[in-house]
């Protein structure tokens, strides 16, 4: 009886003889998604972990006793795995505190215990892919940070996985974003995933990696509403957006109601709101905007004058443009209905 790793290398065996062995074959079964399986007057059985293989448990003989024992085994060694996990693993602990199953208190003790240093600036990115790829996201983003001591990487589910990535003190919101990028454009070019990072606030001590971790979901999901286009979310520069995103929906609907009274946000046609937007792009420059839509100034005049005329608002004064922008969001984020954090 014994346990081999992903290659097939016999890393622990009732024989010690065998380890440090090779169990040629045992490979070959990992793309089948075999759980368990005969070879060579062994039975062998696949331990994955979120389809992702971690080892192989066999024991000597293909009859019903030695399936069963072997069943018997794999579960003894899979508790074990979750002891030592537990106990020892650094990664297992800061998944544990990002998903607040450590007591603030224990934080600081276990940290110490398992020499993780405190108040190293750290900060989380929240990787979100919204179709299954048979691609397992952490290992790629292993390979392009490999400083297993001060960094962790672990899967979250199927769809979301996490980097906490230590940085240097001054580090900047540029740095972070083009770290995102690198990220983002791997998994598109050598897995074909297409990928949405949020990015938390710098965590200056390890009792804040569950802060920014929150903060990166609240970055995707407000992103996804107000910054569809992007791939990247910021948490530090969502702006407006992540106000209208706290507000209940009850007051977004009486606010919207209290702006258009009689008229609707829905009564504007595209063309419409095409100018409105390339207007406020424009900062309420008439002559701007004009320019950018290729239609006469007095065209754009007649079209300001007409939405005037629906919404009750003058886009060119510049309290009325705050109002309306503020309700176009919060009409947004009432289509949307996402998740709240």
């Amino acid at each position: 009886i014994g346990v081999a790793d992903d290659t097939g290398l016999i890393i622990a065996a009732q024989n010690e003889n065998l380890c440090g062995e090779n169990f040629e074959g045992l490979p070959e079964y990992v793309a089948d998604h075999v759980e368990m399986f005969k070879l060579d007057k062994y039975t062998v059985k696949v331990i994955r972990d979120k389809n992702r293989l971690e080892y192989f448990v066999f024991i000597a003989g293909d009859d019903a006793d030695a399936e069963k024992s072997l069943k018997m085994f794999a579960i003894c060694i899979q508790n074990l795995k979750l002891y030592y996990d537990d106990k020892y693993d650094k990664g297992y602990f800061i998944k544990n505190v990002l998903l607040d199953n450590v007591l603030p208190g224990d934080i600081v003790i276990k940290a110490r215990e398992l020499h993780i240093q405190l108040d190293a600036h750290r900060v989380l990115f929240l990787i979100r892919t919204y179709e299954k790829s048979g691609i397992y996201v952490p290992e790629m983003i292993e390979n392009l940070f490999p400083t297993k001591n001060k960094d962790f990487i672990f899967a979250l589910d199927e769809y979301n996985s996490v980097l906490v990535k230590e940085v240097k003190d001054n580090c900047e919101p540029k740095d972070l974003e083009k770290l995102a990028k690198i990220i983002i454009n791997t998994l598109n070019s050598e897995a074909m995933v297409k990928a949405f990072v949020g990015v938390g606030t710098v965590a200056r001590h390890v009792k804040d990696l569950a802060r920014s971790y929150k903060e990166a979901q609240v970055a995707l999901e407000v992103g996804k509403v107000f910054e569809s286009q992007n791939y990247i979310m910021m948490y530090n520069t969502l702006g407006i957006g992540r106000l209208v995103y706290q507000l209940p929906t009850t007051l977004c609907e009486l606010f919207l109601e209290e702006v258009f009274e009689d008229a609707s946000l829905d009564s504007l046609d595209s063309e419409t709101l095409l100018t409105i937007n390339k207007f406020f792009e424009c900062n309420l420059n008439v002559s701007e905007t004009s320019r950018k839509l290729f239609v006469h100034r007095n065209t754009l005049v007649y079209r300001l004058d007409k939405i005037q005329k629906i919404t009750n608002l003058d886009l060119r004064i510049f309290e009325h443009a705050i109002i309306f922008k503020v309700a176009m969001m919060v009409k947004k984020y009432l289509d949307s209905n996402p998740i709240r954090f």
